[in-house]
Order: C-alpha cells, then structure tokens, then sequence
C-alpha cells in the first residue's frame, strides 16, 4: 500500500458487508472525501497516455454511501435530503457558481471554472478554465481536463462500480457540444470538438471519414471534429443506421478553433455545435 490511509481504506473495503460506523470507520473515509474535495487526490489521471484509476479511492466514497445516514439540510426555500452534503468555499476558491449551480462535496472545482446552472457530482474533477455550461451534468468520478466547454445539456457519465472501471475523461482544449453524451469511461482527446448531439461510450465505433477505418471504440484522438453520424447495417428486418462518431476534420495540435469557420464545416454535414 502507498499510504496508511490506502491501507484503511481497502481494509474496510474487504470487510464492508459487516463494516460497522464506527467513529474510526468514518474518520477515515470522511478524511478521504476531503482529499477529493480539495484536490489533493483524484481517482483517475492519465499516465504514459493511459488511463489510471486509483481504486481505493472509489472504494472510500462508495464506503461513505454506505456508512452516511441521510440528513436534512436547508439551503433559503429549498429543502435537501441526501447523504452528501453541498459543496462551499468556492468565493476563496476562485471559483463562479451561477444560481443553480451545484457541486457535491467529494467534487474538486479547480479555480477559475464557470459553473452555470449545472450539476457536478462526488469524485469528479473539473479544471481551471472550463465551462460546465447550462443544464450540463458531470457525473460521478469524471475527469474534466482545464480550459473545456460542456456546452448547453451535455451529459458526462458517471461511474463508481465497480471501483477499478475507467470514468471518463475530457482532456484539456476540448469542446464538448449541445446535448452531447459522453459515458460509461468514454475519452474525449486533447483539444478535439464534438459536434451537438454526439453519443459516445466504448460501444460506439470511432470512424475516420477520409478512410472509413474504425479508429477505436469510445475514444476520440486528440485534435479532431467529430459529429453524430450511423453505418449501415444489415438484419433479417433490413438495412438499419448504427451510431458512430465521425471524425470530419483534424486539427494540428494547439491549433484554435474558429467557432464561426467551424460551424460553417458543420453546416456542411447538417450538423452544429
């Protein structure tokens, strides 16, 4: 084990069928959380372009739902129950929050993001510089790189179970577009744009439009636009459309997008931002 605290963790992991909460139980996983929360700890990074998952991590929160009683909690009109209480602090995090904002606390808001009328939730981690725009939701343990746009209603999927599975990851630069659904450990590369209403999760076929190659499963390279797009396919019933995720451009890394020249691309294809 790395740390003492690891060592607790995964301890109690093994025996949480019969894990009581007692004082020193929760003082441990609570002291866990509030690692997450501050950003001292993550539970996933990216090591030698591989995804990480530091499993104990997941491990502690999945043990602070089970060992949490709800609790009422009253923020002016409004009425909350929940095991997980409200993050706060964000003025000295340098952080904006918009009303409707919320953020679990267990989440880590790097400074300097935007959070509009959004959803963030426990174990994930959002960085400097990006926009969780209007009714966007960032799911359970997802990683959000620094200076990315989850435009309007884009929805990134959590995961917690089983604590070694891959959340996602939205590298830095990236573009998430309108009504987008990036789930189940997706990866969206650095710097690349997804069109409005792409879905993406490893069941979906990544596919190259200059060649028709499949380039992956639920993973995006880096510097690329991508739309919503489907491959024909045949069954006893007939030919049905498939959804996969067409890339339609690459860009040179570091290369800024022209919103405008882009949505003109798109409009090309019948599809936007």
């Amino acid at each position: 084990m790395d740390t003492p605290l690891e060592a607790t963790i995964t301890g109690l992991w093994q025996h949480r069928s019969g894990l009581l909460p007692d004082a020193s139980n929760l003082e441990a996983i609570r002291e866990v959380v509030g690692l997450l929360d501050t950003g001292q700890v993550r539970v996933a990074e990216l090591a030698n372009d591989q995804v990480v998952v530091h499993e104990w991590l997941k491990q502690a929160i999945l043990l602070y739902f089970q060992t949490q009683p709800n609790e009422r909690i009253e923020i002016g009109p409004f009425e909350i129950v929940d095991k997980v209480p409200l993050k706060t602090g964000f003025e000295e995090a340098e952080v904006r929050v918009l009303p409707g904002a919320i953020a679990r606390w267990g989440s880590f808001i790097e400074p300097g993001a935007i959070l509009m009328p959004s959803f963030v939730n426990i174990g994930a981690r959002v960085g400097s510089g990006t926009m969780v725009d209007t009714w966007a939701t960032v799911g359970s343990c997802a990683q959000i790189g620094r200076d990315v746009h989850l435009s309007g209603g884009v929805g990134i999927g959590g995961v917690l179970e089983p604590p070694q599975a891959a959340p996602v990851i939205v590298e830095d630069n990236a573009f998430i577009g309108s009504r987008s659904m990036v789930t189940e450990g997706a990866r969206v590369g650095e710097g690349t744009m997804l069109g409005a209403g792409v879905i993406l999760n490893p069941s979906i076929p990544v596919v190259d439009a200059e060649t028709g190659e499949e380039v992956a499963r639920g993973a995006v390279p880096p510097w690329c636009l991508v739309i919503n797009a489907t491959r024909p396919r045949d069954f006893a019933g007939g030919t049905f459309g498939l959804a996969c995720a067409l890339i339609i451009k690459r860009f040179a890394p570091g290369e800024r997008h022209d919103k405008a020249a882009l949505n003109e691309a798109l409009r090309s294809y019948g599809a936007g931002l």
